[in-house]
């Protein structure tokens, strides 16, 4: 069978980059951007070109269908062979434990804040979070912005303190990592920044990069550098939903000519109705039009294909909920992170202190119980503090392990069988980029509790609304609305 012929819109788009002029795709949930990407390759017979793509598993299937003539790769990849490479014996070194980090920095003394006292090995800890918080930047040297907020160290007096503490000694950390013999452990996103504040021109003639509303500032800076070449910035900017991560939404500051794809082949008419819902509450320009030839449905499902949460402690409860009916129970991107987090609560509780990155500041449970229940920065570990004192630590770390692989990213341990989930659990933002035939959310989406003058909600950032944009739209055939049924309230 031969390809498809283009959609008008696609049409569109390949004629457009014909031109040689910049451009800009706005592709909705399920569009088939990477399929116009190699059409418009395929148009450009005998130019060479980079695909840029989000992570490796892209890039890798992104090869067999690209023609010869363009390089499929993440922005790692084409860092590595510019810089990488004369680093690639500290990449396999082993950890450097915060103790180590305090005595290379000369970090000898406790940091002294308003009500808490970090020691050493926390200071360094933080220096490093610094540092990678600047490697995800533009900037040419660390700043006090890169310094990360910590729950229980975010009070106006205690920012000034460890910015004006940690920016110097994030410098200096900087100044080994740089060094091929330095002694601090050197990690991937360090040769990208370097390869960055090179200035490199890639020898191409045409540059695509994929996911652009999710870009990493350092890869938007690169790509946005190469005023040599065509610049085709492709992504969804109502699926931005990384921002808290450091990405930034290239898609919206750079100037080139603007495209849309609104055709989805993901789900039907019914779906994208739902999803323009939320478009709509974003006041995007983006519409959605299902696929008339699948025919999805809005109706309750009991055994859905993927079951979405809107946090990682909701995601495991559910988990521990359904393994007690005696399901099997797979958790997208596994339990490492609430297992790490079960561990510090056994530590706390303890009133030993913990080294867990967000919970620092924090000498006893009681401490991290009451910031989460009485101050308003402290909601995000609300559910986690509540799933802990449902539950208990050693609970939910048993929980953990009794988790069966994700069957899209199996990892049996050896001399086990593969064991098939009765139902896989999700955040929604690391549903982004999958698909099933049945979803159903769960209830801790919230719906807002007031409306301004034309209706609207006035407590829901435009962060969640992408959210659940994103979420309504992973599922194919069947969606079961659950926590988001809210919205035909808004709307």
């Amino acid at each position: 069978m031969g390809e498809k012929p283009p959609t008008p819109e696609q049409q569109e788009i390949i004629d457009t980059s014909r031109t040689g002029e910049d451009m800009v795709v706005e592709a909705g949930a399920g569009t088939g951007k990477t399929t116009t990407l190699v059409q418009v390759a395929k148009a450009k017979p005998g130019k060479r070109g980079v695909y840029v793509a989000y992570n490796k598993a892209i890039a890798q299937d992104a090869k067999s269908r690209f023609p010869r003539e363009v390089q499929c790769s993440t922005a790692h990849g084409l860092a590595f062979g510019a810089v990488g490479k004369r680093y690639a014996h500290r990449l396999d070194a082993a950890r450097v434990p915060a103790r180590e980090v305090a005595r290379i920095l000369r970090i000898n003394e406790p940091l002294r804040l308003s009500e808490k006292i970090l020691a050493p090995p926390q200071v360094a800890r933080m220096v490093m979070e610094t540092i990678t918080r600047y490697c995800r930047s533009a900037s040419p040297e660390p700043e006090p912005w890169h310094v990360p907020r910590k729950p229980g160290l975010d009070s106006d007096a205690d920012r000034e303190i460890l910015r004006d503490a940690l920016v110097p000694l994030a410098r200096k950390a900087w100044g080994d990592i740089r060094s091929v013999d330095g002694r601090l452990r050197f990690e991937h996103d360090h040769y990208l920044k370097m390869w960055a504040l090179s200035g490199p021109r890639l020898p191409v003639e045409y540059v695509m990069l994929d996911e652009a509303q999710d870009a990493n500032p350092i890869i938007a800076q690169i790509v946005e550098g190469q005023a040599h070449a065509q610049r085709i910035m492709v992504g969804d900017r109502c699926q931005a939903i990384y921002g808290w991560n450091g990405a930034v939404d290239a898609m919206s500051k750079f100037s080139g000519t603007r495209r849309m794809l609104t055709q989805s082949f993901r789900f039907g008419p019914r779906v994208a109705r739902e999803a323009n819902k939320w478009l709509e509450m974003l006041g995007a320009d983006l519409r959605l039009k299902g696929f008339d030839r699948i025919r999805s449905v809005l109706a309750p499902v009991e055994s859905p294909d993927a079951l979405l949460c809107r946090t990682n402690s909701t995601a495991m409860a559910e988990a521990m909920r359904l393994m007690g009916e005696g399901k099997r129970v797979a958790l997208v991107g596994g339990g490492n992170g609430i297992r790490r987090l079960a561990e510090a609560a056994i530590q706390l509780k303890a009133g030993a202190g913990t080294d867990h990155p967000e919970l620092i500041a924090f000498q006893t449970w009681g401490e991290v119980q009451e910031y989460a229940e009485s101050d308003p920065s402290g909601s995000d570990l609300l559910t986690f503090v509540r799933l802990i004192d449902e539950w208990g630590p050693d609970v939910v770390i048993d929980a953990v392990d009794r988790l069966v692989p994700d069957p899209a990213r199996p990892s049996p341990r050896r001399g086990r069988r593969t064991v098939t989930p009765d139902v896989l659990i999700s955040t929604a933002h690391k549903a982004k980029g999958r698909e099933w035939d049945s979803v159903k959310v769960a209830d801790d989406f919230r719906e807002p509790r007031h409306k301004d003058e034309d209706g609207r909600p006035l407590d829901i950032p435009a962060d969640e609304a992408m959210l659940a944009y994103v979420t309504v739209t992973r599922a194919k055939l069947t969606l079961d609305r659950g926590g988001l049924a809210w919205i035909d309230n808004w709307i």
